[in-house]
Order: structure tokens, then sequence, then C-alpha cells
């Protein structure tokens, strides 16, 4: 039963006859790994409205290219789509005068404020307990990420300073999101908020306790920055950023992303692992209220994992992309 996240506020709320989907590789493996996406979502057939996808351009080799990482025209295609997947973002180690993410761009432009990130192992028994399961609900527009930065001479020589900005409207709103997806969990009952059990830690200390005793963990709610590090030290827990999948939430829009970087080191090489970006459409799906067509995904996506044949080297394993993809698809 992996992978299952409800949503109390699905956004499926009118019968579609068809769904347009606004597709972003951008750079690296995001270029291998959404078609592979692409391929699950078209596997579906009727479960779901006949997809249309949106070819999209965004990321830092466009910016090499063309001065430019988020070009408008992405942005006003994505407010017509129904929803999107974005593949990843190199990011330059040093400054680029002139750059800035497009991944963060966007998620400020749709209002994407809840990043959901769930994390959970692949059980040997079909109706058996996975070892982790949780969810890291991450604030996805303020913290360190507001880009208010400075460089000044002082002194004791350069000085460079970043603002930490957190607000109580996104923190009400991060909040309620994760209170509404706790009303969901196995572990608990539906009922108010009050039914909630809320404890508080330090990041260095949970990223320890995470390691030491995961299964403690349900749902973590943190902002930006400390969403990013405890979603990516949880991954190490199943195996693989690149089993681990998310999506950027808001009220009316949502785009799945998987949460690995763009790899650039084995971009092109078909040894990248295909699944967060499957298990990322999935979750988008679920989101809008696909529910059969999502758990269609992921239920052969364990079947996948849990056999352990096909599998990309990141799990121990020599099959190439495609061939993941392709014993994805035969399961579906």
């Amino acid at each position: 039963m992996a992978f299952r996240v409800p949503f109390r506020r699905a956004m499926s709320s009118v019968a579609r006859q068809s769904l347009k989907i606004g597709l972003v590789p951008a750079d690296g493996i995001g270029r291998e790994v959404i078609p592979a996406a692409r391929t699950a979502i078209e596997a579906l057939g009727s479960d779901i409205p006949k997809p249309q996808f949106i070819d999209l351009l965004a990321g830092f080799e466009l910016f090499t290219k063309t001065g430019t990482a988020l070009p408008e025209e992405t942005i006003a295609a994505l407010r017509e789509c129904d929803c999107a997947l974005f593949g990843a973002v190199s990011s330059p180690s040093k400054r680029v005068t002139g750059y800035s993410s497009p991944i963060v761009a966007l998620r400020k432009e749709l209002d994407l404020y809840a990043n959901i990130r769930p994390v959970v192992s692949v059980a040997a028994n079909p109706s058996g307990k996975p070892s982790v399961d949780l969810v890291v609900v991450r604030e996805n527009t303020e913290c360190l990420y507001v880009k208010q930065e400075t460089i000044i001479a002082t002194e004791n020589g350069r000085e460079a300073r970043a603002t930490r900005l957190i607000t109580e409207r996104a923190s009400r709103r991060i909040g309620r999101m994760a209170f509404e997806l706790a009303l969901t969990r196995p572990r608990k009952e539906p009922g108010k908020f009050d039914d909630v059990t809320i404890a508080e830690q330090l990041v260095d200390s949970a990223v320890y306790r995470l390691f030491r005793e995961p299964e403690i963990y349900d749902i973590m709610v943190a902002p930006n920055l400390y969403g990013d590090i405890i979603s990516d030290a949880a991954a190490a827990l199943v195996g693989s950023l690149g089993l681990v999948p998310s999506i950027n939430a808001g009220d009316n829009f949502v785009m799945g992303e998987p949460v690995h970087g763009s790899a650039p080191d084995i971009a092109g090489k078909e040894i990248a692992n295909p699944i967060a970006s499957i298990r990322s459409a999935a979750l988008m799906l679920r989101r809008l209220g696909y529910i059969q067509g999502a758990d269609r995904i992921d239920n052969a996506v364990d079947e996948v994992v849990r056999q352990g044949t096909v599998l990309t080297p990141d799990l121990g394993g020599k099959s190439k992309t495609h061939e993941v993809v392709d014993a994805i698809i035969k399961r579906i």
C-alpha cells in the first residue's frame, strides 16, 4: 500500500473531456525521466481523461543559450494547463549573473506553496507494512529562497548576508496542508485537527532520529530549506533519490517533480532511474482526484521494485532507463 497519499481537497471538481498536462523536462536527466512519466500516463487509458501534452522550455541549459531560464511563454502556457510535470534543473555552484532558478520562480508564479514529498519503502510482501512511511511537507515559497542577498565590504573584509523570510501567512497555509494530510493518514482517525499529535524538533536532531528510528515519523512539516534537507536525507532510507516523488501543490494547480536533481554526470547514459518521475505523475493524478489511475501506476512500480530484477544502477541493478519503464508499463 505504498505511496497512498490521500488528499482531503481533491482538485478534480468537474468532469474533464481531456487533461492538459504541461511537460517541462528542463536540464540533464529531466529530459529522460519526464518522457518516462508521460508514457506511464498514456498507459492508463480510460482511467483518466484523454491526456494532451504540452512541451515547454526552461532550465539552466536554456539560459546559457538564450539568456532566459524561464520564458514568459512557458509561464503563460502552464496557466492554461490542468497540471504539469517538471524534470530537474541544474544549479551552478557559483553565481551566474542574470540566472535564477526556474523551478523556484514557477513555485512563486503559480502559488505552489506546498512541496509534498512522500518517502515510503516497498515492503517485501505486498500485504506487508513498509518500514519507512512518512510525508515531508515543505513550505515552497519563502525561507532562504527569496533571494534577498547582499555582499558588502567591511573592516573585516567582505560580508555576505541572506534574508531568511518566514511569514505568518505562509506558515498558516503550509501548516493547514500538513494537518489535512495528517488526518488522512493510516495512523489517524478522521476528525478535527485536535486529534493530531504535534511535536517540535530541531532539524539536526530530526535528521539524526530519522536514521535511528524512522518509524516514529508520519508527517514532517518544515520551512523551505529544512524540508529539502529532511526529504533528501529520508531518501537514503528507501534506497535512492531516484525513488522519491513530489508534487508542488497550491489551491488551484499541481505540478509533479521528482526529488532528484539533474545529475549531469549520468545524463545521456540511459541509466537514470525513472521511478521518481513516474511516481510524481501518480501523485499529481491523485491530487487531481484520479485515484484509480494513480493506484495502477503505484502498484506497477511496487511490483518492479519488489521483484528487483529490472533496476537502474543507483539501486544496484544493471538495467537501462527504458527497460525499467517497459517493465512498469507491462504491469500497468
